[in-house]
């Protein structure tokens, strides 16, 4: 037998979350994929990937991974023996006879084109919407994960960028708010070690319980869930009565700096810790902390603004660097995502000119009364009959599951899922069509976590049917005789056709082989030394929330703790938080015996003092619920998690529980103002045993 020749290659993580690293990938001449590891010479990712991805060979060449189209044949939510093999040219077939059948009986607006970030990829992730408007089918409002962030953050600063992440090396203090990187962004930590080592950089940790990278904090504010625009407040409070404000910085950049010191004078320490839960000490050690090392760094994750007043919380935690003038120093600011700090022609690639305003538009997070036909959702426009499904599993990641099911379980609804594996949203499919992984075809990323932007080619050939995204997207727009030029162009002529457009040509190597480009803008410009994205060039202390249609009136103009949170009662007694967990990424990965070897089962943390306080402490399993459902769950004592909450790592499958009841089955679809989004840590609950 001869040695196996192998290769290396560039590559990209294509998913959900900020870092967005840069690979190398090993292949072996039989396209089996060996390796991977993170690329040493990238600037940001340094050779540091996490575990999830670095096992991905396993994941790639999986058993369970879909090969060929399927056919629904037996009930649905039974699994892969409900299903048979059927030919690309049936399935497709069977798609457009659905799709075409509900346009001409309902309307387009009948049809829902449905995705969101399982992967992050320009190309494959976003031609969907280039379908969905040439047809005029229903849109989609994207509210998993940064409706209230974005709004929160943008409401202040005017554009979604900040600091370029390679600065953590250059700061005094770390601050990560809402966020668990040791988790969920790996370079962070990799970063603030190396800070720490060579500089002394020290680390604070916002977090209602205690994380794995709380565990390396200098100091932890162990707050209650949504409480975070209190504690900002009383922060910059402090700052301004101890005379730790820089008041040239905020009369050249600010709006309304008088205005906000009034209006703080009532948020002071003690009125905050009422509130929080934080001792009156650790608040005033935290402000000391932060105001006497402007070179301060503030790492904002999403977090906190899972809630009724996320928005609120990212805009009053936003202000602190303005009242220091952090952003004056190398190392000092903060970094929310700097997903938008270029603008890309990408009208061609979502097929924007063809968009149609008039046509209605759904909130994704709602998708359980969506399907079950809530007038108030439907807004007056035909029920959905045909939803067709790319990059994500509501069926696992939506609020309100028993909602999404019953929407589901409709006969009366043709359901397409273009999935790698068989989740629980492609058993309720009438046809499941099989998706390649990211090292199976080209596409382009941009980063909430870094400045790159980083386009990657094919490292192999698709593994048996599995096609592409914007393979499919072609064949269904081909049937459906949908027209755009978009549809005809490979991935690799949209992404170069997209650079050209926006002033890259000069980055396009001659060859088609993966490559980056570092859209760093300078120290000035990432600074906000020029000014922020308002049209005052203001950062705005007085936010204006009814830029969103949303917009409630009652919404804080100045920074404050808006008390609109889910309430706790006599019979919800605790608050719900359901956090990343180290081997999952949203309900990516959850089919690994890696991950779940590691995790072994879904648990719910609870403090010893509520244990003893309900008489569950020798109690195995619990029953956790609200007006929405329950749940039944492994309880385990954990002194980590603060009296009055309950703490459910991970986006374990619905099947890991018992009766298939999984945790979002207690979280609400309620859409949060200004923007929509999911308010998965806001939810009150009780707790029994089993």
């Amino acid at each position: 037998m001869g040695i196996s020749e192998s290769k290396w290659l560039n590559s990209t993580c294509p998913h959900d979350c900020p870092s967005t690293c840069a690979l190398e990938v090993e292949s072996d001449e039989h396209n089996q994929i060996k390796r991977l590891r993170g690329r040493k010479k990238h600037p940001y990712t340094d050779g540091v990937i996490c575990g999830k991805v670095a096992n991905y060979p396993k994941r790639h060449h999986h058993p369970d991974r879909l090969t060929h189209p399927l056919k629904r044949v037996g009930p649905k939510g039974t699994g892969i023996s409900a299903f048979e093999k059927i030919s690309w040219e049936e399935a497709l077939d069977l798609t457009v006879t659905a799709l075409k059948q509900s346009a001409e009986t309902h309307g387009p607006e009948s049809v829902w084109p449905y995705f969101y970030a399982g992967t992050m990829g320009w190309i494959q992730r976003d031609g969907i919407e280039r379908l969905r408007h040439v047809m005029g089918y229903s849109r989609q409002h994207s509210t998993i994960c940064v409706g209230l962030s974005d709004a929160g953050w943008l409401v202040g600063a005017g554009v979604k960028r900040g600091l370029d992440a390679r600065e953590i090396s250059e700061t005094d203090l770390l601050v990560v708010w809402g966020g668990n990187p040791v988790n969920t962004q790996i370079n962070v930590i990799h970063r603030f070690q190396k800070a720490r080592r060579e500089r002394g950089t020290k680390l604070v940790v916002v977090d209602p319980y205690t994380t794995d990278t709380a565990k390396r904090a200098d100091l932890h504010l162990r707050l209650r869930p949504g409480t975070d625009g209190a504690l900002a407040c009383a922060v910059m409070h402090i700052l301004f009565r101890d005379g730790l404000a820089d008041w040239d910085y905020l009369n050249h950049y600010s709006d309304d700096p008088q205005g906000l010191t009034e209006h703080l004078k009532m948020r002071t320490p003690s009125w905050a810790a009422s509130i929080t839960g934080l001792a009156v000490s650790e608040i005033e050690q935290f402000a000391e902390l932060y105001g006497s090392n402007p070179r301060s760094f503030l790492r904002l994750g999403y977090g906190f603004t899972r809630a009724r007043n996320g928005a609120t919380n990212m805009h009053a935690v936003s202000c602190l660097p303005m009242i220091t003038g952090a952003w004056k120093y190398n190392g000092g600011g903060a970094l929310y995502s700097n997903s938008g700090m270029c603008a890309f022609d990408v009208a061609e690639i979502k097929g924007l000119d063809q968009l149609d305003l008039s046509t209605r538009i759904f909130d994704q997070s709602r998708i359980g009364p969506i399907l079950c036909g809530y007038p108030q959702d439907l807004q007056g426009g035909p029920p959905i009959k045909s939803i067709f499904i790319q990059n994500t599993n509501p069926m696992v990641v939506a609020p309100e599951t028993d909602l999404v099911r019953q929407g589901f379980s409709r006969d009366d609804l043709f359901i397409c899922v273009h999935e790698q594996f068989m989740t629980e949203t492609a058993e309720m499919a009438d046809v499941v069509l099989p998706a390649t992984t990211f090292l199976e075809h080209d596409d382009c990323y941009s980063a909430g976590g870094h400045t790159f932007f980083q386009i990657a080619k094919a490292v192999v050939p698709p593994l048996a049917e599995c096609r592409s995204n914007h393979w499919v997207i072609q064949q269904l727009a081909k049937r459906l005789e949908a027209e755009h030029k978009g549809f005809l162009k490979s991935e690799w002529e949209l992404i170069t056709d997209m650079l050209k457009k926006s002033g890259y040509q000069e980055k396009i190597p001659p060859e088609p082989k993966s490559f980056e480009i570092d859209l760093d803008l300078g120290f000035e410009k990432m600074h906000f030394l020029d000014g922020f994205g308002h049209e005052d060039q203001k950062f705005h202390f007085r936010a204006d929330w009814t830029y969103w249609g949303q917009a409630n009136l009652e919404m804080p103009t100045f920074p404050d703790h808006w008390e609109v949170r889910d309430r706790l009662s006599n019979e919800k007694p605790y608050r719900l938080i359901t956090p990343p967990a180290r081997w999952f990424l949203n309900s990516t990965f959850n089919e690994m015996s890696l991950s779940q070897d590691r995790l072994l089962s879904p648990k719910a943390w609870m403090h010893p003092s509520d244990l003893k306080q309900d008489e569950l402490e020798n109690v195995e399993q619990i029953k956790v619920g609200n007006e929405r459902g329950e749940i039944e769950i492994d309880l385990e004592a954990n002194e980590e998690v603060q009296p009055g909450l309950v703490v459910i790592e991970g986006l374990w499958a619905n099947r890991a529980f018992p009766f298939a009841k999984g945790v979002n089955t207690l979280t609400s679809a309620e859409a949060a103002f200004p923007n929509g989004g999911a308010i998965f840590h806001d939810t009150t609950v009780w707790v029994r045993a089993s």
